[in-house]
């Protein structure tokens, strides 16, 4: 697809070539970029690419020049250098470009500009540049070029969101890297990064070091689907350091990804319970495994006197984070200090989901503290949780957003909301005036099964999420008027890993999904179609393999 079209004669010399490539009529299959811009008018000839191809940025756009240079060798293997005067590559911000995201990418036989009122802008021109990048056989040889064309760009949604659970299983520095880099491939601005879960807890804190020491890791993981066939009896854990954390955000923020951090709360805590048991409303009471799928060595643990261990198997447990303890608030309100300091985020993801109230309906500390604050009852206790973490969060100058259980006995008063459970939950918190992240699990959750033929695919947690239904995502629901919609900030995929537990598998889980989600959140819906995107995906798979993604076949044997 990318290798357009032959010179009419091997004996014209490169010079000469060029000189076809100017005059080249281009076709609409040489513009397949994903997702499909606003609008893109072609144009005639090629901008070819020689070594020493010089690159020139106005000033603040030095990052995205040293970028672009990396990017062109990466590809080429050509050298390109980066310099404040004139170029054959420009760079420039346009404060007449309304779009706080968008971009102009203009190329001709001659050169290549790409104008933005913002760096993010030029960035998301530059991938749509390296989109278009093709190979032109010459002669003997293969030279780089790219088709002369107009864009006019900007996305439809602000937030353009992955997620990725490393708490289930964990995934090196590398690959979060890489997880990045596909993202800022696909235009996504957003990483929302779950960070601790009854499985493991996965951010060093330096005030709690048990919280890694010990919830980091795992004594065994079951096997097969839950509640599992057995035990693996296999110590399993890792964490990330502070210094590791700096890193990836720097590394997300040249790319300009935001990092949101989830902090996971009241519910989904076991690891740090298994820290620090003063967390739970009974701190003697020992962990339970479901199915009695406890390995051996956790067993010994509790046979010594150990209650309270790192769960093994997958589900919801009653175990919980103690709402009637001001112990607890003051643990939580440490970690979130060390965290905020670690992530320029606005937004810090506090959880809130899947909380059980069995365990605090049985405490005496938590009834006592329903009494004291009036409360109704256990989910009032929750949003008092919440609402009271929020206030602590804002004092620092940041805001909370929550999974849609955090709607439940009253949501609080500057928090965002992230609709996983279809869209109703998003849109009472947007008639509610709060900002919105849709994320149902009919459209965006990519551990589903991508094919309705289960035993010819990796084990899953269940579902059923093909590409075509990602593309048809739409975040903004019908319900509501245009006074309301306003609060619906986009959409996010998420990749929990229960049964993700290799860096393989979970390329495959998000290819070519993510793709499809792009387009999803970036263009205007009068310019999607599956079958143009189909077309242009062929491209894309071109990417894939180039960079060595393992992805799934399914959408290209249609």
């Amino acid at each position: 697809m990318k290798q357009i079209f032959v010179c009419l004669s091997a004996l014209f010399l490169l010079s000469a070539c060029s000189n076809e490539f100017k005059s080249y009529q281009n076709a609409s299959e040489d513009y397949a970029i994903v997702p499909k811009p606003d609008s893109m008018s072609l144009a005639e000839g090629v901008f070819i690419l020689k070594d020493g191809c010089k690159i020139s940025a106005t000033e603040g756009l030095e990052q995205e020049s040293s970028y672009l240079v990396d990017m062109l060798s990466e590809r080429t293997g050509l050298t390109c250098t980066s310099q404040n005067s004139s170029g054959n590559i420009e760079l420039l911000l346009d404060e007449s470009i309304s779009a706080e995201e968008g971009y102009t990418l203009q190329v001709s036989p001659s050169g290549v500009t790409i104008s933005a009122q913002q760096a993010k802008g030029v960035f998301y021109g530059i991938q749509s540049l390296m989109q278009l990048l093709g190979e032109y056989p010459n002669g003997d040889e293969t030279v780089f070029g790219v088709p002369a064309v107009s864009i006019v760009d900007q996305p439809r949604y602000g937030y353009r969101g992955m997620h990725l659970d490393v708490c289930r299983h964990f995934f090196s520095v590398d690959f979060i890297k890489k997880y990045l880099d596909v993202m800022a491939m696909h235009k996504l601005n957003t990483f929302h990064w779950h960070l601790t879960e009854d499985q493991g807890w996965r951010i060093e804190i330096k005030k709690y070091p048990g919280l890694t020491e010990v919830g980091g890791f795992r004594n065994g993981t079951i096997v097969g689907h839950h509640p599992g066939e057995s035990n693996d009896n296999e110590k399993y854990g890792g964490f990330y350091t502070q210094e590791e954390v700096k890193e990836i955000v720097a590394y997300a923020a040249a790319r300009h990804i935001e990092v949101i951090p989830e902090i996971e709360m009241p519910g989904h805590s076991s690891a740090a319970i298994a820290a620090y048991p003063w967390l739970s409303s009974f701190p003697e009471e020992k962990t339970e495994i479901t199915n009695n799928m406890m390995s051996e060595s956790s067993r010994s643990i509790q046979a010594a006197g150990i209650p309270k261990v790192v769960q093994e198997t997958w589900g919801i447990f009653d175990d919980v984070y103690c709402a009637g303890q001001e112990t607890t608030f003051l643990f939580l309100e440490d970690v979130l200090t060390e965290v905020m300091d670690l992530f320029p985020s606005d937004m810090i993801h506090i959880g809130g989901d899947e909380c059980p109230k069995a365990n605090w309906e049985r405490s005496p500390a938590c009834q006592k503290r329903i009494k004291e604050e009036g409360l109704k009852d256990e989910h009032e206790l929750q949003s008092y949780f919440i609402k009271r973490i929020e206030q602590f969060v804002n004092s620092k100058g940041k805001n909370i957003i929550g999974w849609d259980e955090i709607l439940e006995g009253g949501l609080a008063p500057n928090a965002s909301v992230m609709s996983w459970r279809g869209t109703s939950g998003g849109i009472a918190a947007a008639e509610d005036e709060h900002t919105v992240v849709m994320s149902p699990t009919s459209h965006c959750y990519f551990d589903y099964y991508q094919s309705e033929d289960r035993d010819k695919e990796p084990l899953a947690i269940g579902g059923f999420l093909p590409v075509e239904k990602v593309y048809a995502f739409d975040p903004m629901p019908a319900e509501l008027d245009v006074e309301k919609a306003k609060y619906i900030l986009g959409g996010q995929a998420n990749l929990w890993t229960e049964y993700i537990a290799t860096e393989s598998h979970a390329e495959y889980m998000l290819l070519p999904r993510m793709t499809a989600l792009s387009e999803a959140l970036w263009t205007d819906t009068a310019n999607k179609d599956f079958e143009d995107f189909k077309v242009r995906l062929q491209d894309v798979r071109e990417d894939y393999d180039r960079l060595g993604y393992n992805y799934a076949k399914h959408v290209f044997e249609d």
